[in-house]
């Protein structure tokens, strides 16, 4: 008897959660292999007559200069005041921008950054 991947697709669509992560651990057992990533996918997607789960909230964040605006001088005193950079590589970045200035920083130290930045001329963006 032959089985159609429509009918395969069908089935695994009738099982729990449960069902499907032991499902898919005998796979994995059975052929030697990882399926992380789709049970990521899986897990990741509503389930039927279920709340989706909450989005995460971001908690780190990348502080970017998009432009240095017309008082560059400014922006170059906070970039060396925000990162610790010397002049020549503080006003690199600000020629360079969009640069990153801070990388995954929290939420409460890339508005502090970009409220300063901004207060000195800046365009700011948060990623």
């Amino acid at each position: 008897m032959s089985v159609t991947k429509e009918q395969v697709v069908e089935f695994i669509s009738n099982m729990t959660v449960l069902e499907l992560a032991e499902f898919i651990k005998e796979l994995e057992e059975k052929f030697g292999v990882s399926a992380a990533a789709p049970v990521a996918a899986v897990a990741a997607a509503p389930v039927a007559g279920g709340d989706a789960p909450a989005a995460e909230e971001k908690t780190e964040f990348d502080v970017v200069l998009a432009g240095a605006g017309g008082n560059k001088i400014n922006v170059i005193k906070v970039v060396r005041a925000l990162t610790g950079l010397g002049l020549k590589e503080a006003k690199a970045k600000v020629d360079e921008a969009p640069s990153v200035i801070k990388e995954a920083v929290a939420k409460a130290d890339a508005e502090d950054a970009k409220k300063q930045l901004e207060e000195a001329g800046a365009t700011v963006e948060l990623k």
